[in-house]
């Protein structure tokens, strides 16, 4: 077991994990194609996203400060919380509780939307997790994956600023790390394809996931595949793939393979 830091004054080390997620689907029609994003944000409402991330505030170990949400016309929703590492009386919690925002909050942000002609349908949220202390976002990583279960996870973690410890020696992370996939459990490893792009002198860490297994019906919103003819099928499953992997290596692709 490694000997536990001694710090000078307070650990002020910022650990910031950005989770963004993909859920793809298709729509034939355009009467579909705004269901899908009427059940998403039924879905994936500011209630449903603030109970998330109330939970991912107690798997890290932090204590929420304020919860502000927000359910956005015609779609999409958004939860911020402030928290911090120590309990807090609530006769402080005034105003100015605002200025700790860029040290500990959590944030999400969604974006349901379709292609307008090729039936398409893409759901986004972005996660941010951002501490200050000892308490690590890592820790919610399984819980993010399991209650979002996304077809393609970008996922970003740095540590940014310096502490020091009882000698006056700066400290620029306190944990060991080789990749985000350390704090991935295996189940989730292993349903993903999985690419690493890390500068360890920078303490920055990438990580692009996506799923390995395509099952159609899981991607078909309205209709089933037992509704479509095989050159139909075969046309969506171009344009499933295409949007997927366009995600996944965040770049244009030749429309056809």
């Amino acid at each position: 077991m490694a000997n536990k830091l001694k710090l000078h004054g307070f650990n002020n080390l910022t650990k910031t994990l950005s989770f963004n997620m993909y859920d793809i689907c298709y729509a034939q029609t355009v009467e579909d194609r705004k269901a899908y994003i009427k059940y998403i944000d039924q879905q994936y409402n500011a209630e449903r996203l603030t109970d998330i991330l109330t939970e991912v505030s107690n798997i890290i170990g932090a204590n929420i400060l304020n919860i502000a949400k927000q359910n956005y016309t015609p779609q999409g929703a958004s939860v911020t919380i402030l928290v911090c590492e120590g309990k807090v009386e609530s006769a402080s919690l005034t105003k100015s509780i605002a200025a700790h925002l860029d040290k500990s909050h959590i944030t999400v942000h969604t974006y349901p939307e379709y292609h307008p002609d090729e039936g398409v349908c893409t759901f986004r949220a972005d996660i941010d997790v951002s501490t200050c202390g000892k308490i690590s976002p890592l820790r919610a990583l399984d819980f993010l994956v399991k209650s979002f279960a996304p077809d393609i996870m970008t996922l970003d973690y740095r540590v940014r600023g310096f502490t020091r410890d009882i000698a006056g020696n700066k400290l620029f992370i306190d944990h060991d790390i080789n990749s985000i996939q350390d704090y991935l459990n295996k189940d989730i490893l292993q349903k993903y394809d999985l690419i690493d792009v890390n500068e360890y002198k920078q303490n920055i860490f990438h990580t692009r996931c996506r799923l390995k297994e395509f099952d159609i019906d899981n991607y078909l919103f309205g209709i089933s595949e037992q509704d479509l003819e095989y050159e139909t099928k075969y046309e969506i499953i171009n344009k499933l793939s295409r949007e997927m992997n366009e995600i996944f290596y965040g770049r244009n692709l030749l429309r056809d393979y």
